[in-house]
């Protein structure tokens, strides 16, 4: 971009000068002309004065195209923010009885992971797996909703963001019981393996990952 500005701006200068250059060529050839000393003069000096303001119009429509240039790739270099990843995940709405410390530790660990996070206590959790069809053989503490998804105990954040990228037919995510060493569960050794499963609205499950 800035070689092409450059080569316009010689190129103007140097059509000017061309101009500049056969006026001269024709006074030249004409010496006798009848032309007073004083035209003579206003035509060189026009000439002159040519030059020089389109030398100065072109300096400065050239500064001003590349301050836009320089400007739109200092912007264009800008790193995005950080809130660009969050705003690109669904809310998730978390139920929770109001004691459980573990699922208090798991909602800080999916809203470090970028999800914004509303939390609901309820002692009727019962009612709310039923209702988001989580099979009682996956039950956990805590259940979520994100998207058409529900989510169901200690679930990765990463886990729930892959979920939500690859978009399966599912029900959801769960992670049953409460395995030491899962998020939320980091508390004490040894850690213990999991499985994540992904299940469907028959109850029918899968793994998702294992961890």
């Amino acid at each position: 971009m800035i070689e092409l500005v450059g080569m316009r701006l010689g190129a103007r200068v140097g059509a000017f000068a061309a101009v500049k250059f056969a006026i001269l060529l024709v006074m030249s050839q004409y010496p006798d002309s009848p032309l007073p000393p004083t035209r003579r003069a206003f035509f060189l000096a026009a000439a002159q004065l040519g030059l020089a303001s389109l030398a100065t119009a072109t300096a400065t429509a050239t500064a001003t195209t590349l301050a836009t240039v320089v400007g739109a790739k200092a912007l264009g270099a800008q790193p995005a923010p950080k809130r660009a990843a969050a705003a690109a995940l669904p809310p998730m709405t978390v139920y929770k009885d109001p004691n459980c410390g573990c699922c208090t530790e798991w909602v800080s660990h999916v809203r470090k992971a970028g999800f914004e996070v509303t939390v609901r206590d309820t002692a009727d959790m019962s009612s709310v797996k039923a209702s988001f069809g989580v099979p009682s053989a996956l039950e956990s503490c805590h259940t979520a909703r994100v998207g058409t998804y529900a989510i169901e105990g200690h679930v990765p954040a990463d886990l729930i963001q892959k979920l939500l990228r690859e978009q399966p037919v599912a029900r959801g995510l769960a992670v049953p019981g409460m395995p030491q060493g899962s998020p939320g569960m980091e508390q004490g050794a040894p850690k213990d393996a999991f499985d994540v499963l992904l299940f469907d609205k028959a109850g029918k499950t899968r793994v998702f990952a294992s961890r």
